[in-house]
């Protein structure tokens, strides 16, 4: 090889180290700045996703007249099970067969694949175990709750439970590997799927009241005493009432009630969840997530799904199970925005696996991609219906991906999400505060006489000093420079248009009626679009 080509090599692998996207490489997560970001194929990925139905995946047949609905919506990536009874029907005995199908028509419909592992549970219930385990009580033992009634949920403190799980799971890791390691379908991996304890807060079979009755683990105590700076403070409230004792059984370190059993059964989820993970990601290692069922209000542990990832017990599950990337919420209930401030405390990145598939999930994409940095969103039961709202959402993100990717961790995108109970919200880029208002406010559109408003949501992408992309639908905004504030600031230019590969096109110059004259930037709702503004200031 001669030094030119030489020369060249190098340079290629210096640019693959300073940016982190080497072409050979699985997918991986990567910090850009303070955030965190999938990278897949060596480029900077969002996921536009859509969850099957937890049935969906278990034939060729049923998926096939749903998949240009999954297209119509500008999918890049479903999100499905694969399920434990089904690949290991026979102890030992793995059959591959229908994931492999429905693998190749993924890649045919030109998608990534997040999988779901249905294993051991599955909202809580262990119902897609095989049936050998299913029949098998005293090998494979199941929780009890306080009255001494057995649960269908394994128990997990059995370390035979956790072999017969751990044999199954690699088993699907390493055919993964062996399948798609080349083409790299599947991008994501989701070890169980909304762990949690039910009817009571804790297990009470043996093997879990001798553990309970036992010294907190020394890895947790030493995980609290060197994180103590950092810890959420639902969880540190509950450590310091009791003294931030660090030796003694669960209820001597953090006192008698469900909040202490919660805790005990977190720690131990965490464990079996970290033992799945590990031995997966040794195999192959893709990026790893844990969901969880969002507490509903006025409930307590054991009311809800106690036990699972949930934002109080963040610190329990990343002490516990190091080797899962990011810790998920899924949405059945609502303010979105505050569960979802409480899920990126401690750096952790924000995935939103699963959503109610209804009319707000548009706004809700581009405001979690827009504000969150978020490493995708993906709604429920997503081949149930064509939703023009998330399919225009998806639109833009698609249409802006090259800009979004760019700006990623560069303080140079922002989000919006509005309603009736929130109508205004402000963000700052640069040199500019931008007032975001749902459109209904301004009386013009048809729906601002309504009870319930529909979602408003946007996108704003900073390319120079005074030169922003806003996407969206339902928004009014104005502007201000917070620096220079005796100054007015007006629009110079305002353009509707699109990317057409890559490239910026205008549709519409707006600097007239659209813009009511220069006051503000308009989209009104169901009117998905991008517009470009370049902003001046005067006096």
């Amino acid at each position: 090889m001669n030094t030119t080509k030489i020369a060249i090599v190098l340079f290629v692998l210096l640019l693959q180290t300073q940016f982190g996207y080497a072409q050979n490489q699985i997918p991986y997560l990567k910090k850009s700045g303070a955030k965190t970001h999938l990278v897949v194929d060596g480029k900077p990925f969002i996921v536009l996703g859509g969850e099957l139905g937890n049935s969906s995946f278990t034939s060729t047949a049923y998926m096939k007249p749903h998949w240009e609905t999954l297209k119509a919506m500008n999918l890049n990536t479903i999100l499905a099970p694969v399920y434990w009874e089904l690949i290991e029907p026979q102890e030992g005995q793995f059959d591959f067969k229908l994931f492999d199908e429905l693998l190749a028509e993924t890649r045919e419909n030109d998608m990534k694949l997040v999988i779901f592992w249905f294993g051991s549970w599955k909202n809580s219930m262990s119902s897609h175990v095989p049936s050998w385990v299913k029949q098998n009580q005293d090998k494979y033992p199941r929780a009890i709750d306080e009255r001494g009634v057995s649960q269908e949920i394994l128990t997990p403190f059995s370390e035979n439970n956790l072999q017969a799980d751990l044999n199954a799971f690699k088993a699907l890791m390493k055919h993964i590997k062996q399948v798609d390691s080349e083409q790299q379908t599947v991008i994501m991996v989701q070890p169980e799927n909304e762990i949690g304890m039910l009817p009571s807060a804790r297990d009470y079979h043996p093997l879990a009241n001798q553990l309970f009755n036992s010294q907190v683990p020394t890895e947790l105590t030493d995980y609290l005493q060197n994180n103590k700076e950092n810890l959420v403070p639902e969880f540190l409230s509950i450590w310091r009432k009791n003294g931030y004792k660090t030796e003694g059984s669960w209820e001597e370190v953090f006192g008698p009630g469900y909040a202490t059993d919660e805790l005990f059964m977190a720690w131990y989820f965490a464990k079996f969840t970290e033992e799945i993970t590990r031995a997966g990601k040794e195999i192959y290692p893709l990026p790893m997530y844990v969901n969880a069922a969002l507490i509903r209000p006025g409930k307590i542990p054991g009311e809800y799904p106690s036990a699972g990832p949930l934002p109080h017990l963040m610190d329990i599950w990343k002490a516990g199970a190091p080797s899962v990337d990011m810790l998920s919420p899924d949405f059945y209930t609502p303010d979105f925005e505050y569960w979802n401030d409480l899920y990126v405390r401690q750096n952790n990145p924000l995935f939103i696996p699963e959503h109610r598939f209804d009319n707000t999930v548009g706004a809700k994409a581009l405001f979690a991609i827009g504000h969150y940095e978020a490493i995708g969103f993906s709604p429920f039961a997503i081949e149930s219906g064509l939703n023009m709202e998330l399919a225009n959402a998806y639109n833009l993100i698609r249409q802006l991906h090259p800009l979004i990717t760019e700006k990623f961790g560069r303080n140079k995108l922002e989000g919006v999400l509005l309603d009736k109970d929130k109508i205004l919200s402000t963000v700052v880029l640069g040199d500019y505060e931008f007032s975001f208002k749902n459109s209904y406010t301004l009386g013009w559109e048809a729906g601002a006489t309504n009870d319930v408003w529909d979602s408003g949501g946007a996108i704003i992408i900073q390319t120079d000093t005074n030169e922003f992309y806003i996407a969206g639908s339902g928004v009014v905004v104005t502007f201000k420079n917070w620096k220079k504030r005796n100054k007015i600031v007006g629009i110079l230019k305002c353009e509707e248009g699109s990317f057409e590969n890559g490239k910026w096109k205008v549709l519409r110059h707006l600097n007239g009626d659209q813009t009511h004259q220069g006051r503000h930037v308009r989209i009104s709702h169901g009117d998905y679009s991008i517009q470009r503004i370049q902003l001046y200031e005067y006096e």
